[in-house]
């Protein structure tokens, strides 16, 4: 029976549901009981009515389109830019030996905290926001391509020189199909870094998108529209990596 449900698809979004549903129970009963403080956490059956007013009063739908916008460009620039720096740095050997540990040092460094600079550069525009997700998810985009570049197994590169195959028909035909997993990853952790600068930083500046939403209703002390929005914000992240996962999908299968 075990083995039954590990194959079948629906019994894992079953659980997760269930999950869902008893955790939101929970916090239903603990803050109706005392044990969380209502002014800090509202009740979640708050939470659920706050939905229709924030999406009629708050433009929801044009800041939700532009957030997904910003989300999609810096996306965007992880891909092209990420991808190719990574690529980069795996052909040239000597460049990835002076750069990469400084790569890997600014995945764990604070961006978020650069957006004055970026202000004073890109001006309190939507650009800010874009290129500040952009700085935020590059080096893990970055590292995870080398990886998978240099995983690829020594013997389907054999056989690609026995066929005579050029460097650049290697690249495309053996390397980048092996690195597609590892690269998606990437890519993957790369878009959570930027999706949390992209609302972080409509947060901070207070322009546009579903941070400047949760700004505003955190400022009115609306503590049911806020935790709504932020349901919101979850939705946006939920809609990318289900794209992201279809697209990962698609691509291996065309590989």
């Amino acid at each position: 029976m075990n083995a039954a449900l590990s194959r079948s698809r629906v019994a894992p979004v079953l659980l997760g549901l269930g999950t869902l549903a008893a955790f939101i129970a929970l916090m239903q009963v603990l803050v109706v009981t005392g044990v969380l403080n209502k002014f800090i956490v509202p009740p979640p059956s708050d939470v659920a009515l706050a939905f229709e007013r924030v999406i009629v009063e708050e433009q929801i739908v044009e800041r939700f389109m532009l957030t997904m916008r910003e989300c999609i460009s810096a996306a965007a620039l992880l891909a092209i830019f990420g991808i190719s720096i990574g690529t980069l740095l795996h052909k040239f050997n000597i460049l990835r030996q002076a750069t990469e540990t400084w790569v890997a040092a600014a995945a764990a460094a604070p961006t978020v905290l650069m957006y004055p600079l970026f202000m004073v550069i890109f001006g309190r525009s939507a650009t800010t926001i874009i290129m500040m997700g952009f700085v935020a998810g590059l080096p893990a985009v970055i590292l995870k391509t080398i990886e998978g570049l240099s995983g690829t197994r020594h013997v389907l590169m054999n056989v690609g020189r026995s066929f005579k195959l050029s460097p650049w028909q290697i690249f495309w035909k053996i390397q980048l199909p092996s690195a597609l997993p590892t690269i998606f990853t990437g890519f993957k952790l790369g878009l959570i870094f930027a999706l949390i600068n992209v609302v972080g930083v409509e947060f901070l500046i207070n322009f546009g998108g579903l941070g400047q939403l949760i700004n505003d209703l955190a400022e009115r002390y609306d503590l049911a529209g806020t935790y709504a929005a932020i349901c919101f914000v979850i939705l946006v992240s939920v809609c990318f990596f289900v794209v992201v996962e279809w697209i990962e999908r698609w691509l291996t299968r065309a590989a």
